[in-house]
């Protein structure tokens, strides 16, 4: 396998130097990404704590280097590429597929992307899979490699066990640090270790779940599963380290009260909201100091509800982690030009940060929402829908967050801004969005929102002078109806249902493509690339 990467990879370069390929159109695909130097106003850091963040950097990297093997055997062999931009892009996507425009290949010679990236063989035959009397391959924590003509099932830990030895130390460094100042924390990176020693990771959760004051935080391991496109089942590694946001963190505790009544008032039949998930849900806001890996690919993941253990998050609830300086530049430099350019002016003014930020805060809030297990019996919704669940669950969160956001503004829970700040700011967010292409679980729903919206004419479009202004009372039962189709969807564990509303409603119209293409030309970024690493301490 890898020495067929070799030659695949040799050959894509070869390509690229005989000109199939300019320079100038690498770059115009890189100019696309706005840079961000990824910094903040730290707190007031002790040595051993400056020294704890080095070490979780470290670790992050290794992390790092795991989701290239993943994503693309070729990719350590970047150092190959000798032009700037091709390897700029290359670094961007983790490999040679356009991961925000349908993972199509940007180097002639590739080919398409596998749907098993690089968990399975790439010739692996579904009989293969099937007949393979091993049930370790099914599990998130393992790839199947073909060895002497047979499939070989691998457990993470020992198919990067060097990575994953040196993250070990790392993190093991890293809370001896921080046992100084918040022993809490430093139990938990021990923990953490260990699972990722050993591919255990429900106690290591629980400590996570647990924590409440720490100021500081790490989100690493193999989580989400969106990179495992043939089964949904393989979980990508990715690692985030963040600041908490103190003040921030403490305008969001008001809201976790209020799940299970927002559960009951859900607008779908009784059956299909059953379920209470757990008291200890969390709320904070955080600032990012470093990505690395699954998150960092593409498009950058701006919140995170986590863990994803079904049931952990019904016996103990989720932690959702909103990383806001991420989010503002998103804001800044992507979301608030889109909305100049298509927003109907005199709607502008209800496009505002905090709008972007709250929706964002509910989208995650939603995963928590409905069922996790079917009404009839036949297992988890995850299981029932396989390679659907991501982008049914992402569609979920989308349209149960705005839900979630009505329905607290209604009661003067959610005070700040009018409702149409959410419901504008939402609307350009969904236009910001379809542009990830329907590689992407996030692309594919807000797809199908924006379809049935325009359906329900929550907005309208003027063809003289292309601006789109919002209706209010339309979004509303735009929102109302397609809550409740999702929710069914997903209580039924009913995979064809999800397959044809994605055939009817996952395409996009000519007059949006019309708006896409105008949002290249006039080179709004379609998305962010960091600057980030250990130089914020030399900037205190």
């Amino acid at each position: 396998m890898i020495k067929n990467s070799l030659l695949i990879l040799a050959f894509s370069v070869f390509t690229y130097m005989n000109g199939q390929f300019s320079s100038s159109e690498v770059a115009k695909k890189v100019s696309a990404y706005k840079s961000v130097k990824l910094s903040m106003d730290l707190p007031d850091l002790t040595p051993m704590e400056i020294e704890g963040i080095r070490c979780l950097i470290r670790a992050a990297e290794q992390i790092d280097e795991i989701f290239k093997i993943q994503a693309y055997a070729g990719n350590p062999l970047t150092d190959t590429i000798t032009d700037f931009n091709l390897l700029t892009y290359m670094k961007i996507n983790y490999g040679p597929w356009d991961r925000l425009n349908n993972n199509l290949p940007f180097i002639k010679g590739i080919g398409e992307k596998p749907l098993g990236a690089n968990f399975y063989p790439v010739n692996m035959r579904q009989s293969e899979f099937d007949s393979l009397q091993d049930e370790r391959k099914n599990s998130p924590y393992t790839i199947l490699v073909r060895e002497n003509n047979q499939l070989t099932v691998i457990p993470y830990n020992e198919a990067y066990n060097v990575q994953l030895g040196q993250a070990f130390q790392f993190l093991n460094m890293a809370s001896d640090m921080f046992s100084f100042t918040d022993k809490e924390f430093s139990s938990f990176l021990k923990s953490r270790a260990q699972a990722l020693f050993n591919n255990e990771y429900d106690a290591s959760d629980r400590l996570w779940l647990d924590m409440k004051s720490n100021r500081f935080d790490i989100i690493i391991g193999p989580i989400e599963n969106y990179e495992d496109k043939l089964y949904g089942i393989k979980t990508a590694y990715e690692a985030y380290i963040l600041v908490k946001d103190v003040e921030w963190s403490k305008k969001l505790e008001k809201y976790v009260a209020f799940l299970p009544e927002l559960q009951k008032k859900l607008p779908v039949d009784a059956k299909y909201k059953t379920e209470k998930s757990g008291s200890s849900s969390q709320l904070n806001a955080y600032d990012v100091l470093f990505y690395a890996g699954d998150c960092n690919s593409g498009s950058k993941t701006i919140a995170v509800n986590l863990p994803n253990d079904e049931v952990l998050q019904l016996e103990k609830g989720t932690r959702r982690s909103q990383l806001k300086n991420a989010m503002k530049a998103k804001f800044d430099y992507i979301l608030l030009p889109i909305a100049n350019e298509l927003i109907v002016p005199e709607q502008r003014k209800h496009v505002l940060f905090n709008a972007f930020f709250t929706n964002t805060m509910f989208h995650e809030v939603a995963h928590g929402l409905g069922i996790k297990n079917t009404i009839n019996k036949e297992g988890t919704v995850k299981d029932a829908l396989g390679a659907n669940y991501s982008p049914l669950e992402e569609g979920k969160a989308d349209i149960l967050g705005l839900f979630m956001v009505t329905e607290l503004h209604n009661k003067k829970v959610l005070t700040e801004g009018e409702l149409m700040d959410y419901y504008v700011t939402y609307i350009a967010g969904i236009i910001r969005s379809v542009r990830f292409g329907a590689a992407s679980a996030h692309g594919k729903a807000n797809m199908v929102c924006f379809n049935v919206f325009n359906e329900y004419k929550a907005f309208t479009k003027d063809d003289k002078t292309g601006f789109y202004t919002v209706n209010a009372e339309n979004t509303k039962a735009a929102m109302t109806y397609l809550s409740g189709l999702i929710l069914k969807i997903q209580g039924d564990g009913d995979a064809v249902a999800f397959n044809r509303l994605l055939e009817e409603k996952g395409n996009v119209p000519a007059f949006l493509q019309n708006d896409l293409n105008l949002l290249s030309k006039k080179s709004i970024p379609i998305d962010l690339v960091f600057e980030q690493g250990e130089f914020i301490f030399n900037e205190k």
